[in-house]
């Protein structure tokens, strides 16, 4: 399929390899936050593929090597929750409902991660079919509790799924960063590959899995997801509660001093965030 005939989407870079798979590239600088942009490409690319396309998987990556999805804009939550309902209508008004749709496309979607995947970047890839992270420089975190709140978009539902209770608390309530290696350990992700073989790796796979029979993966995909996958209640009830503490809650004095220390910039702030949580003392508020 020629590039041009592909969904226009500005900060998601799409490319066909002819053989099946769909690349598609974050591309949202300057960090790739989860922004009302961000999210109207989303809402555009999954609907797209929820139709009969000419792919079998898709593969996505960030055009920034430091950055995969850092976590949402916190000064823009409204704005991309409005965004996202647009998928599913005013009563499926939040992401983790988006994650639900990208969690069940008929097509096969693979997460290949370089860089930082914090909170809704983490939760993305946690909705993806199958995750490989390049071993030297991916990170992984969810940090809503530092800010107070639980995590919104299936954080916690998927990660107790596959981490089980003790490790998804040591998780989401540590709200620190973890490597690749630890993250292959416990089942975070599929696998750790050195950088220098992640684009091989990633590409063979994907290609394999679109060489196979479309109907025979599709089945196949849906039966996994429709046993392993939290509910759609699970998800909404999530939701309302991030939502609410983001409005109500002590969120926003936290993110309020995260912001003063450089958050959604790319500093240390940004780069070191597990650290940085465990910094935050109630007299800075």
């Amino acid at each position: 399929m020629p590039d041009d005939v592909l969904p226009q989407t500005e900060s998601i870079r799409l490319r066909a390899d002819g053989g099946g798979v769909l690349y598609a590239t974050f591309d949202a600088p300057p960090l790739n936050l989860i922004g009302p942009e961000l999210v109207r490409d989303l809402v555009h690319l999954i609907g797209y593929l929820s139709s009969p396309t000419p792919f079998q998987a898709v593969v996505f990556d960030s055009a920034d090597p430091d950055f995969f999805i850092p976590h949402v804009d916190m000064t823009k939550v409204p704005e991309y929750t409005a965004e996202a309902a647009k998928a599913g209508g005013p009563g499926d008004a939040s992401l983790g409902m988006l994650y639900q749709r990208l969690s069940r496309l008929p097509v096969v979607t693979i997460g290949k991660l370089r860089g930082r995947a914090r909170g809704a970047g983490s939760e993305f890839l946690l909705a993806c079919d199958v995750r490989f992270a390049a071993r030297e420089n991916a990170v992984l975190g969810q940090p809503e509790v530092g800010f107070g709140a639980p995590p919104g978009a299936g954080a916690v539902e998927r990660l107790t799924r596959l981490l089980g209770a003790g490790r998804a608390l040591e998780v989401l309530l540590g709200c620190d960063d973890f490597t690749a290696d630890v993250a292959e350990r416990y089942g975070w992700i599929n696998r750790a590959v050195p950088d220098a073989e992640l684009d091989a790796f990633v590409e063979r796979f994907a290609r394999r899995v679109a060489s196979f029979p479309a109907d025979a993966v599709a089945v196949t995909k849906a039966a996994v997801t429709r046993i392993s996958a939290p509910s759609d209640e699970e998800i909404r009830a999530a939701a309302v509660v991030f939502q609410h503490l983001v409005r109500e809650g002590s969120v926003a004095p936290r993110t309020a001093w995260l912001l003063r220390q450089g958050l959604q910039t790319r500093g240390t702030t940004e780069l070191e965030l597990g650290e940085v949580m465990a910094a935050i003392t109630p007299d800075q508020l």
